[in-house]
């Protein structure tokens, strides 16, 4: 995957710190863009990719970047976190970067309405690039905050169902399950118990299993977390009710909270060999393109199967959709030289060589139409899932928000607090959730 490897709850926590920092930006910087992008220059572009292939990867993009441009000189530092981002883009000066990518998309809400980041759309407009024609959809709502487009994606994660075929054949399945129906009853028949324990799960639906989080399984109902006056929209619309109504259901059907999470303890890091999945600990999880390579790195010894994540028996037409976001890119607001800036963004957001040698590289998804049709994009069985899940336009992300992704982490707390039963009424809990999350909104603007 791009450099984004931590749980889901970290990456919100950061985001919700960073949306605090970031606040000092607030008309601190123009956006005014008049440097002559012929002259010889160099820009300082910052990312957070660290891993051997991943710099590999975007050094190759840089040095070809430059061969296109041979006037501009980049200047690249990678392992950035965003806390060093954004202090940076607080301080301004020469030390701050002219072109910054974060893997973080809940701050791009911040990075808009703080003008951290300066506005694209003139540049777009100035370059002749329609985004509704070159981003997926999703990407395109993940990389703008109230109408700004702050940012544009740089490759994109989508979220799938990884099973056990060797686990499917032995139960006798023949195929991945498509509703949530189908998923309940595969995974009974997945499960055995040892003791008072398992010697494999069908899945584990607790929300602190990994990627089974609140968000990344409410996608499969399509939610809409806002209304259109900007308040939250957790207990108006259906969707939250029936996700948590349907993950309970899972949690008894497959043992109860309290055998599950005693079962979950048992698990190794997500991020290593250990993974439940990759032992064979569960039979099915929800989880990135980029577990496919771990998997294989890891040496498992059973068939991996790839498949869209089941959704509801009421939208069963929609099946194929899934939970999307990535990397973004951007330029920063005190940069005095973001014509030249803009430059290297174009290029490595919408030059589809660059974008695709990019995701085979890193094996991401491509983010944008050319990319994912081109001949040239590497795909396996897994990775056409991806791509194919990415670009269904019944996917779904989390929108940004003013303060981050505050708003993900009282949803996410709520659930934890209803799973375990230390919340036993759901309606007034999403109302709470509500109450609170429109309480930050306001306290954050």
């Amino acid at each position: 995957m791009s450099g984004s490897t931590k749980t889901t709850a970290v990456a919100i926590a950061a985001a919700a710190a960073i949306s605090l920092l970031a606040s000092a930006c607030t008309g601190s910087s123009n956006n005014t863009a008049t440097d002559d992008p012929n002259k010889d220059v160099t820009i300082t572009f910052w990312h957070g990719w660290s891993a051997p292939n991943e710099v590999k990867a975007i050094n190759a993009n840089i040095k070809a970047f430059e061969k296109v441009h041979p006037n501009i000189h980049v200047k690249v530092q990678g392992n950035i976190t965003d806390d060093k981002i954004n202090q940076a883009l607080r301080a301004g000066g020469s030390g701050a970067p002219d072109v910054v990518s974060s893997f973080t998309t809940d701050n791009v809400g911040k990075f808009c309405s703080s003008k951290a980041f300066a506005d694209l759309t003139p540049f777009l407009k100035k370059s002749g690039i329609d985004p509704a024609k070159t981003f997926p959809k999703t990407m395109l709502e993940y990389t703008q905050f109230e109408g700004n487009r702050c940012a544009l994606p740089l490759l994109g994660d989508a979220y799938g169902l990884y099973y056990n075929k060797d686990a499917f054949k032995a139960a006798g399945i023949t195929s991945p399950p498509k509703t949530m129906s189908e998923f309940k009853a595969d995974a009974i028949k997945l499960t055995k118990t040892k003791g008072d324990s398992y010697s494999q799960l069908g899945f584990m639906p607790n929300f602190h299993g990994y990627e089974s989080t609140t968000t990344h399984l409410a996608a499969q109902w399509s939610p809409t977390y806002f209304d259109k006056s900007g308040k939250s929209n957790v207990a108006t619309d259906p969707a939250f009710a029936s996700m948590f109504n349907w993950h309970q259901d899972m949690v008894k059907a497959l043992g109860g909270f309290k055998k599950l999470e005693k079962y979950r303890t048992t698990f190794g890091d997500e991020w290593d060999a250990k993974n439940p999945f990759q032992t064979g600990q569960v039979a099915m999880a929800i989880d990135g393109e980029w577990r496919a390579g771990m998997a294989a790195d890891a040496g498992v010894k059973f068939q991996v199967g790839v498949a869209p994540f089941p959704v509801p028996d009421d939208q069963a037409d929609t099946y194929g959709k899934g939970y999307t976001t990535g990397t973004i890119i951007g330029v920063a607001n005190t940069s005095a030289k973001k014509n030249a800036a803009w430059e290297l963004v174009k290029y490595m957001t919408t030059d589809t060589d660059a974008v695709v040698s990019f995701a085979n590289a890193i094996h991401n998804v491509p983010s944008t139409y050319a990319a994912l049709k081109s001949p040239d994009l590497k795909l396996d069985a897994a990775s056409k899932t991806f791509v194919e899940i990415a670009q269904n336009p019944n996917s779904t992300t989390t929108p940004a928000s003013i303060n981050g992704g505050t708003y993900q982490l009282t949803l996410q707390d709520f659930g934890y607090a209803y799973e375990a039963g230390k919340q036993s009424d759901l309606a007034a809990g999403l109302k709470g959730v509500d109450t609170q999350v429109d309480k930050d909104i306001a306290q954050a603007k």
